[in-house]
This record gives structure tokens, C-alpha cells and sequence, in this order.
């Protein structure tokens, strides 16, 4: 008989992200099954009390999908904070990694203090330039939820924007510089010391004339709209522009090493008019439905979605962390 490998999630499923969450849950349990693992799915409440059992049951690792608690990004890193605690080993990262990747704006400030290239940001109570295009964004949740086609505004705008967004989705917000060129996502997989790089993801953009070209909630969440239609998936950047993907790899692998990401990360990237690569976000929790950019990149690498979750659990539990997969 197998491991022991509980699947962890606290999704309430209130919402399309929230659902994925639920769905990546059973999809990640499923393979850990065909593994020749046991391995339940676990959902918890708010106050987390099914993990005070888990401890016990001497889980060769737990498998952490906690994105929400209650619907809310915020809590987030207590499902690391709380496995941590118990001394249990656990997929993806640790529990400072959460932490110091939550907020947006920390991460942003983090960035520019390392010298690495950031767009200009701004909170609601600061000044903005009110002849530069802004994108509003939630400070804390993730899943581009609060962001839509509207959220891109003149800076002249965007102090009434950031309030009327908190109002209705709650949380603060923020107005970030809007980059008008190309989006990529690097996907990450490895220990601390020793990332590897999968194949470089550029979202390519087919939306209505007049659309502004951004990954919002409805490009990632809801199926058959226009935005998600439209918002594309394309690989070969490295074979086509070697300078560029070399480029954005320094940049990830710095991101990665600065933040002390392990396990599986995903760092999204966006050039500016020029053709500059700015970081935009650290994602510590990339969605691995099978249908995932993440999961589409680690095909591409010669890993299936059953050999993806494997490198996952064994850079966890340090099993095979030599291995390597080909990431051209």
C-alpha cells in the first residue's frame, strides 16, 4: 500500500476561482491515487481544525492547496503557517515564502529594493499622475479577481477607481503603471538552491478591437466569454527569441532565489512599449487543474500531468530532487 498524501484546500466555492480550486483538489488526488498513494481530499473550515488529526496519521507529505480561507486571499498562508506548526512535511512553498508573497505591493517593494524591474505603483491615498494609463488592482486577492476590462484607467481616475473597488469587492487596492506590450508566464519548478525553468508561456491576446489586452476575471474564469476566447496560450519564445526567453529566465530564477521559493512557483512578466520586461506578480500557487498554464507548461517540459504531480510531492519530501526534466 502507498503513502499517505492528503490533499489540503479551504475553498468555499462561491465563485469560479474558488470552484478551480475544488476541481484542482480532485485532479491532484486522482493522480496521487494512480501513483499507488491514499489519498483523500481534505477541505477545511475556517478554523482548520480537520488538520489537529493529520499529525497522527503520519502523512509522508500533505499536499497544500490552500489559495483561500472563506473566500479570502488573505488568510492564505495559514494553511502553510498551520503545517509548519505541526511539523508536517508539505508540497510547494514555505511558509515565509506565503507570507512575504501576499501582498502585492510588498512584493513590489521587495523588487525595487533588489534592483529588480518593477512597474510604478501607487495606494489610494497617493498622488498619481494624472496624464499616466493605470490598471487597478486588489493589493491581496488573486485569480485576477476584482479586474476587469475597466480596471484600466487614466491616472486622473484612479483614486476614485481604487475606492470604488475596494467598496465592492473589499480589500484595498491599488493603482499599478499599465504596460502595453507582450505577458509571459515563467513556471518554475525545484528546491530553494536549485530552480528549474519550464518552457516560457506568452499570453497572446485576440480580443475585440477596442478590448484592452489584460488577463482578467473573466479571461481566467469564465469559460466561453469573449475574454477568455481571446486570451491565448503560446510556447516557442525560446527557439524564436533566445535573447528575450534568456532575459526573462535571469529574471525569474532572481525573483525565486530573492522570495526563497521552493516546490513549484509561476513569476508573470509584462514589457512595457519598448519591448522592457517588468515583473508583475509572484505566484506561489499556480493552479494545477489539468487545463493550467502551469500544467501546459510542464507538458511541454515531457511531463505528463501524473509525472508533474510526482516532481512535486518528491521536491517536497526531498525523494529524486536530482531529477531533471527538459525544459526546451
Amino acid at each position: 500500500m502507498g503513502a499517505f498524501v492528503p490533499v489540503i484546500h479551504a475553498s468555499c466555492g462561491d465563485r469560479a476561482d474558488e470552484r478551480d480550486t475544488t476541481c484542482a483538489a480532485d485532479a491532484v488526488s486522482a493522480a496521487l491515487v494512480r501513483l499507488g498513494h491514499r489519498s483523500p481530499v481534505i477541505a477545511l473550515d475556517p478554523d482548520f481544525s480537520p488538520l489537529r488529526g493529520l499529525a497522527s496519521k503520519r502523512p509522508l507529505a500533505v499536499f497544500n492547496l490552500v489559495e483561500a480561507v472563506d473566500g479570502s486571499a488573505a488568510l492564505a498562508p495559514l494553511g502553510a503557517v498551520l503545517l509548519a506548526h505541526l511539523g508536517l512535511t508539505f508540497t510547494g512553498a514555505s511558509a515565509a515564502a506565503w507570507r512575504e508573497t501576499l501582498s502585492k505591493t510588498g512584493v513590489k517593494q521587495r523588487l525595487r529594493a533588489a534592483g529588480l524591474p518593477t512597474a510604478d505603483w501607487w495606494h489610494a491615498d497617493d498622488p498619481v499622475p494624472p496624464d499616466v494609463t493605470v490598471i487597478v488592482k486588489s493589493v491581496i486577492e488573486h485569480g485576477s479577481l476584482g479586474m476587469d476590462a475597466s480596471s484600466v484607467v487614466p491616472g486622473s481616475a484612479a483614486a476614485a477607481e481604487m475606492r470604488a473597488r475596494a467598496r465592492r469587492f473589499g480589500g484595498s487596492f491599488f493603482a499599478e503603471r499599465f504596460l502595453p506590450g507582450r505577458e509571459f508566464n515563467v513556471a518554475l519548478l525545484g528546491t530553494a538552491a536549485a530552480p528549474e525553468m519550464l518552457p516560457i508561456q506568452e499570453i497572446v491576446f485576440d480580443l475585440p478591437a477596442g478590448a484592452v489586452a489584460v488577463v482578467d476575471y473573466a479571461a481566467k474564469w469564465e469559460a466561453g466569454s469573449p475574454a477568455c476566447r481571446g486570451t491565448l496560450r503560446r510556447f516557442g519564445i525560446e527557439r524564436r527569441e533566445p535573447a528575450l526567453a534568456q532575459r526573462l529566465r535571469a529574471l525569474a530564477v532572481e525573483v525565486w532565489t530573492l522570495f526563497a521559493l521552493s516546490g513549484y512557483a509561476r513569476i508573470d512578466i509584462r514589457s512595457d512599449a519598448a519591448g522592457e520586461p517588468f515583473i508583475l506578480e509572484v505566484n506561489v500557487n499556480p493552479c494545477l487543474t489539468p487545463d493550467a498554464g502551469f500544467v501546459a507548461a510542464a507538458a511541454r517540459a515531457g511531463l505528463d500531468y501524473d509525472a508533474m504531480i510526482a516532481r512535486i510531492l518528491a521536491l517536497a519530501t526531498g525523494d529524486g530532487t536530482e531529477r531533471r526534466c527538459c525544459a526546451s
